[in-house]
C-alpha cells in the first residue's frame, strides 16, 4: 500500500521508538550545516568552518555534519578553511531565495559557485513560472543550471509551502527530478510554512515513483525550520518507510538546519551543547 497524509500519525509512532542513539548520530552525520544571513562576514565564515574542521577532534567518537552550506560569495573562504575532506561545501544560488532573476544570472552565479570550491548547488524552481503553469521555463532552468555545474551535485528546492496543494507538490517533484535534480528540497526557510511532515510524504512518494520508473535515485532534504531532535528523526522516518533503507545516507538524505545540529549534540550528549 502506498502511504499517505493520513498515515502521518503512523510515522510519528514510529518515530517515537526511532529516537535513540543511531538515528540521532545518523541524523546529525546528515546535516547541511547553515548560515544564510544578510549579516554573514568573512570572518564569520572563516569561525563556522573552523568549527566544523574541529569537531572529528573535540568529538571523535560522532560522525562531522555533511555539509556546509554558505551564500555563493563565501564559498572560497569555506573552501579555504575547510580540512575535513568528507564535509562538503554547498551553495544557495541561482537568484535565492526568489528566483526572481534573468537565467544568463542564475546559470552564472551556480557556475561561479562551483568554480570558487562548491560540491553542490541549492536552487529554487522558478515559482513565478510554476504558478503560472509554464512548465517549460521550469525545466529549461534546471537542466541548463544542471549541464552548467557539471559534477556538481543539484537540490532544487520546491519552496512547498508556497504551492499547499499536494499535487503541485508532486507536479513540482516530478519537474525537477526530470530536469536533473539530484535532490528535491522542501523549502529556502525564507518563507512560511517551511518544511512539513506533510509534504516529505508527498516528496518521498514522487522520489520512489520517479525511482520506479527511470531507475534513478534522486535525494530528499527536508529544509526550513527543522530545529528539535524530534523533528529530524521524524523526516529519517518518513524516509526510512518510503524510501527504504538505501536512503538513510548523506549521499541521499540532508537536513538544512542551523539550530538542529547543537540540540541533536546535547541529546546525543545527554548534556546542554552549544558547539556550533
Amino acid at each position: 500500500m502506498e502511504p499517505t497524509l493520513n498515515m502521518l500519525p503512523n510515522f510519528k509512532e514510529i518515530a517515537k521508538q526511532n529516537n535513540h542513539s543511531d538515528m540521532q548520530e545518523l541524523a546529525f552525520s546528515c546535516i547541511d550545516l547553515t548560515t544564510l544571513n544578510s549579516t554573514d562576514t568573512v570572518s564569520h565564515v572563516k569561525a563556522f568552518t573552523e568549527r566544523v574542521n574541529d569537531f572529528e577532534s573535540d568529538y571523535p567518537n560522532l560522525p562531522n555534519v555533511a555539509a556546509i552550506c554558505v551564500y555563493p560569495n563565501m564559498v572560497r573562504t569555506v573552501k579555504e578553511n575547510m580540512k575535513d575532506d568528507n564535509v562538503s561545501i554547498a551553495a544557495v544560488a541561482g537568484g535565492f531565495p526568489g528566483s526572481m532573476s534573468f537565467i544568463e544570472v542564475k546559470v552564472k552565479e551556480a557556475r561561479m559557485a562551483v568554480d570558487y570550491g562548491a560540491d553542490e548547488i541549492d536552487i529554487v524552481l522558478p515559482l513565478w513560472a510554476f504558478l503560472d503553469g509554464d512548465d517549460t521555463i521550469c525545466r529549461e532552468e534546471v537542466f541548463t543550471i544542471k549541464e552548467a555545474i557539471g559534477d556538481a551535485h543539484l537540490k532544487v528546492i520546491l519552496e512547498t509551502g508556497a504551492l499547499v496543494d499536494p499535487e503541485k507538490i508532486r507536479h513540482a517533484s516530478f519537474l525537477a527530478m526530470e530536469s536533473g535534480a539530484d535532490f528535491i528540497k522542501t523549502s529556502t526557510g525564507k518563507m512560511a510554512p517551511a518544511a512539513t511532515p506533510e509534504a516529505a510524504i508527498v516528496m518521498c512518494q514522487a522520489i520512489k515513483d520517479f525511482h520506479h520508473r527511470t531507475g534513478r535515485k534522486v535525494g530528499f532534504k527536508p529544509a526550513g525550520g527543522i530545529s528539535t531532535t524530534e523533528d529530524a528523526i521524524l523526516y529519517l522516518t518518513i524516509v526510512q518507510e518510503i524510501l527504504g533503507e538505501e536512503w538513510m545516507t548523506p549521499s541521499l538524505f540532508r537536513i538544512g538546519a542551523s539550530r538542529l545540529a547543537n540540540n541533536l549534540l546535547s541529546d546525543l550528549l545527554d548534556e546542554e551543547t552549544k558547539y556550533f
